[in-house]
């Protein structure tokens, strides 16, 4: 068992206004991280909220939402018997658009990291774009700008 720490942000000319309404409506999810089939919750997307999580070849995973401040960020966390998950993610103005900064936090076996985090950056690409295709009268992106790191 080990801390594995993941950090990866994307930049998106969107504004945080075009992508927080598709992270509080959890339906959308699938819309921009392929691996998720459904998100639902148990009650409003606030602090203290389960619900749960069906991703491919998975049963449903439980998570409560543990931080929200509308509009900029939220934490959600998963236990599992043998693991402890923590998800940051959070909205920053930058010039001309915004950063997009997912922080992921798992006590737990040292495979589970790599297995959770490997299609991140791909569902923020995602959401970036679809954040600003709907932002902008007929659609079209600029393409997203990429800084990653990890620590495990």
């Amino acid at each position: 068992m080990a801390l594995y720490e993941y950090e990866h942000t994307e930049t998106s000319t969107a504004p945080a206004a075009a992508i927080w309404p598709l992270w509080a409506d959890t339906a959308r999810w699938p819309e921009w991280d392929t691996a998720v089939r459904s998100v639902v919750l148990d009650g409003p997307f606030a602090v203290g909220t389960s619900g749960t999580m069906t991703m491919d070849g998975l049963p449903p995973i439980p998570f409560t939402l543990t931080e929200v401040t509308d509009g900029r960020s939220f934490t959600d966390e998963t236990r599992l018997p043998d693991a402890l998950l923590r998800f940051e993610h959070v909205l920053t103005d930058v010039d001309g658009g915004t950063a997009i900064t997912y922080r992921v936090t798992i006590d737990g076996p040292d495979e589970l990291g790599p297995q959770v985090t490997e299609d991140t950056p791909d569902a923020m690409r995602a959401l970036a774009r679809l954040a600003e295709a709907s932002g902008r009268p007929g659609g079209g992106t600029s393409g997203p700008r990429v800084t990653a790191s990890l620590r495990a």
